[in-house]
């Protein structure tokens, strides 16, 4: 168990930067019922050396399902909107890419399926994160009955980690190789 979370952040981000990564999140996603059913999926164009999503993107918007990317406020808050095409991102802060059109924060509760990004995710669904809390406030919005997954690599699903009262837990963890069920879906 790491002593803190930001001990656990400085330790799994540094792995991952030194770990070689190939593959993308297609694949898996590919073979997930839950995909196959959902119209509308909250999703995250990925950045560096995170699982990388663009393939991804660009399969659930040929067919023909609505992805919502996040938008990036101020607050560290998310706004969401509809992603046009890989070709029509516009910069966002903290160089991200964004749609150029915001539906605002509750638009990620229209989503059949979320998947977000993670530095690293627990057995018993604790996601941990960049640290911001965009995602922690984001999560919060959606429903209970949807399905929310972490995207991370297979090193990234621990035992343990810390947690807060305000961290919102995910269902699974979704890695380049196969979609981890976690402990809080068989708990619910």
């Amino acid at each position: 168990m790491f002593p803190s979370k930001a001990a656990a952040r400085q330790y799994l981000l540094s792995a991952r930067r030194a770990r070689p990564h190939t593959g993308d999140l297609l694949a898996t996603v590919q073979a997930q019922p839950a995909v196959r059913s959902a119209r509308r999926v909250a999703l995250y164009v990925s950045m560096g050396a995170e699982p990388q999503t663009g393939a991804l993107i660009d399969w659930l918007l040929a067919t023909d399902r609505d992805v919502l990317l996040p938008i990036l406020y101020a607050d560290n808050d998310l706004g969401w909107g509809i992603a046009p095409g890989a070709a029509d991102l516009v910069p966002g802060r903290r160089g991200m890419s964004e749609p150029p059109v915001d539906l605002g924060p509750e638009a990620i509760a229209t989503a059949d399926l979320v998947i977000c990004p993670a530095v690293a995710v627990a057995r018993d669904g604790v996601r941990l994160g960049r640290g911001g809390g965009s995602y922690d406030r984001a999560l919060a919005r959606v429903s209970p009955s949807t399905p929310v997954w972490a995207a991370v690599y297979d090193a990234e699903i621990v035992e343990a980690l810390p947690a807060d009262s305000h961290d919102r837990p995910v269902d699974a963890a979704l890695t380049p190789n196969r979609l981890v069920v976690l402990r809080r879906s068989q708990d619910d």
